[in-house]
């Protein structure tokens, strides 16, 4: 069945496509990247609004941006303000230059690729010999995804829910599976782990800000202790080499 990327990225009745939390766990990611980042190109695969979009345009001069959902290129161009060259495109039909970027971006996107492995082997050719992959997933074995778990919520950790279906997700990764199928598809992890202990869903988060419950040291904490324990973070992530 054709996908309809238009639609995908839609808030549904059981689950909006993203989160206040989310926006954070941007930089959140960029800090966990940031030894990593080098040269001058990079490529990233989805870009939903354009919010990470434009975190990577301050790391890196040519930035080249494939994504399947015209309204969501519309709306990231819109949000960088043209600095960036988007092309409408599923990211198994995309051709483009070999051995050519310093870094690319593959942002809690990764759940929603039909062929992972095609995807990634693609990104191996794509990237500059010294270049970098970034790849962040939500994590099945965050705590707060645990508690839904024990709550009848989830059925289990790595399940793909109604509502994350709807979202076009069609699988749920923990670090474990992500560094599987980094090393299974020809990529060398250079760096793993995760990011921000999460004891509370996306929304409860939001909420807790809104309402001055939580605040940025609260926040800082969650970071730091996540370090520690990667498994129970919001989002697992690995860096890797093309060699």
């Amino acid at each position: 069945m054709a996908r309809d990327f238009d639609r995908e990225f839609q808030d549904s009745d059981v689950r909006s496509y993203a989160y206040d939390f989310d926006y954070l766990m941007h930089g959140y990611l960029m800090r966990e990247f940031s030894t990593h980042l080098s040269g001058s190109r990079a490529l990233e695969l989805g870009c939903y609004k354009g919010e990470f979009t434009a975190a990577i345009l301050q790391r890196f001069s040519d930035v080249t941006v494939v994504e399947g959902s015209a309204e969501l290129i519309a709306m990231a161009r819109a949000r960088v303000e043209g600095a960036a060259t988007f092309i409408l495109s599923a990211f198994e039909q995309v051709d483009l230059p070999e051995a050519c970027y310093d870094a690319i971006f593959l942002i809690h996107t990764l759940e929603h690729l039909d062929e992972p492995g095609e995807v990634l082997r693609a990104i191996k050719k794509w990237l500059a010999p010294a270049g970098r992959l970034f790849v962040a997933v939500p994590n099945a074995n965050a705590i707060s995804r645990q508690i839904a778990v024990k709550m009848g919520l989830v059925d289990y950790n790595s399940a793909v829910t109604r509502g994350e279906r709807d979202h076009g997700h069609r699988r749920t990764y923990s670090l474990d599976t992500l560094e599987f199928v980094m090393r299974k598809n020809g990529l060398r992890i250079v760096q793993s782990g995760g990011v921000f202990l999460k004891p509370f869903a996306n929304f409860q988060l939001d909420r807790m800000l809104q309402h001055g419950i939580i605040d940025n040291a609260y926040l800082e904490a969650c970071l730091i202790l996540g370090r520690k324990y990667p498994d129970f973070c919001a989002s697992v992530f690995a860096v890797c080499a093309p060699d």
